[in-house]
């Protein structure tokens, strides 16, 4: 497996870029073996809108999110050029030739359920596990921003892009930043380096593929 890629749901903010995205994606996958993860997007934050109202155990929030990033496989599936659901990591290797899978994880999260249910686990650490189950020589985080930045740069004009962190040192932050809270301990314990990338701009997954600079965020183990 070349790389496991998850489109991340603030993409879909975009309808036009977000097409583009997949479309690129779908021809990238005629080269390199590619496994795309969804993110949760709006389904997910409608989950976060339920718990907040009602409090939910931590199990049902976690089990909702897992079923939200479904969904979001689910709109992929029918935008994306070339797509194939698959239900199991085995059906990965399996999927037809020319055909770029994309991974519904309810079925495979709730069986084997090696996470912690809590909101610091979002698709970005079920990502890391699953490329780690498989092995996967790149793991690509697609987001709507250029990766990790020192501050919101919605809030601070003095924000700049990490372009290269590593994951002990992510771990020991207290801000909120593009990732989840739970990643970096994940990449620490699989010793699997990742990429956080902007959507917006296709050619630079490419680069990545090709092991090139661009414009990213390297967390490096």
């Amino acid at each position: 497996m070349e790389a496991v890629v998850k489109v991340g749901g603030s993409l879909a903010e975009d309808p036009t870029g977000l097409k583009r995205l997949c479309q690129e994606l779908s021809v990238l996958a005629e080269e390199y073996k590619i496994l795309i993860v969804p993110g949760g997007g709006t389904f997910a934050d409608t989950v976060r809108k339920i718990d907040k109202f009602y409090g939910l155990s931590n199990n049902a929030a976690h089990k909702m999110a897992i079923l939200a990033m479904d969904q979001y496989a689910l709109f992929l599936l029918d935008i994306t050029p070339n797509s194939i659901a698959c239900y199991a990591l085995d059906e990965v290797g399996n999927s037809a030739k020319e055909k770029m899978p994309i991974f519904l994880p309810s079925q495979h999260m709730f069986r084997e359920d090696p996470l912690e249910h809590s909101w610091d686990v979002t698709s970005d650490t079920i990502t890391a596990y699953i490329a780690d189950k498989l092995a996967a020589k790149n793991l690509i985080l697609v987001t709507d921003v250029d990766g990790i930045f020192s501050e919101d740069p919605q809030k601070s004009q003095d924000s700049k892009l990490i372009q290269e962190v590593s994951a002990e040192e992510l771990q020991e932050w207290k801000k909120r930043t593009s990732v989840d809270k739970s990643l970096p301990k994940t990449l620490l314990q699989s010793h699997r380096d990742c990429y956080v990338v902007n959507g917006r701009y296709p050619e630079r997954i490419r680069l990545i593929l090709e092991n090139k600079k661009t414009v990213c965020t390297h967390i490096t183990v």
